[in-house]
């Protein structure tokens, strides 16, 4: 992967990005995301944020071998302390960490966020607790999806700031909008999660020290939905 060839995962991450965008990339990595939109002439301008020294200096080489040094702005920063009011965001990305970190970086960072900006999230697991910030803070889901890639499922969550919302605990857990659409991708993933799950109720039921009653209710109730959505 590169800023020419984006992943699968990175490529549909950048399809949700509005054309014009005025883009913050949280958590850049090596800029690729940001570069190659760039590149493709889909975003006015960026801001690379990367709060870890190695790949904010991957992220300046990027930048720079692309002589984009005077479209993307790469920072060394924490989280959306990357944003400055003057920069204008329109479009956050915050891809490839759990979902309870990016909903953290939301949360401490909510002072950054004007509320009229598109949040494009593509966390490793942790949806639910993602969801539920998005929901308890006036965010509409408006696109989901799924993808296989490398043995992985990765998850998708396009959102605005549209007042209140209010989903059901299965569409925090499922996502509303992937609930309804039920891709091969999504049904695959929730099978293989389904087949995890029983295989750890058995060892639950097996264990040696007993595990927390709750922690095995919470793991039947997840089987419970997963065995009814399949249905």
């Amino acid at each position: 992967m590169n800023e020419q060839t984006l992943s699968m995962r990175l490529e549909r991450v950048a399809a949700h990005v509005p054309a014009g965008a005025r883009l913050a990339d949280i958590g850049s990595d090596h800029g690729y995301l940001p570069v190659a939109l760039m590149r493709r002439g889909l975003i006015t301008t960026a801001v690379a944020g990367e709060v870890a020294l190695t790949p904010f200096h991957a992220a300046e080489r990027t930048v720079r071998e692309n002589d984009l040094e005077q479209r993307i702005t790469v920072r060394l920063a924490n989280g959306l302390m990357a944003i400055e009011p003057e920069d204008g965001i329109t479009a956050i990305s915050l891809c490839g960490m759990g979902g309870e970190t990016i909903r953290d970086i939301l949360d401490s960072g909510k002072a950054r966020l004007s509320g009229q900006e598109r949040l494009i999230l593509q966390p490793n697991g942790g949806e639910q607790p993602l969801r539920q910030w998005l929901m308890e803070n006036g965010y509409r889901i408006l696109c989901e999806e799924v993808l296989h890639e490398n043995r992985f499922d990765y998850e998708i969550i396009v959102a605005e700031r549209a007042g209140p919302v209010t989903y059901s605990a299965e569409e925090l857990y499922f996502g509303p909008l992937l609930m309804q659409a039920r891709s091969p991708a999504f049904l695959g993933k929730w099978q293989r999660a389904l087949r995890r799950k029983q295989k750890t109720l058995i060892h639950f039921t097996r264990a040696q020290q007993p595990v927390p009653e709750e922690k095995v209710q919470d793991l039947a109730r997840q089987t419970r939905w997963i065995t009814e959505l399949l249905a």
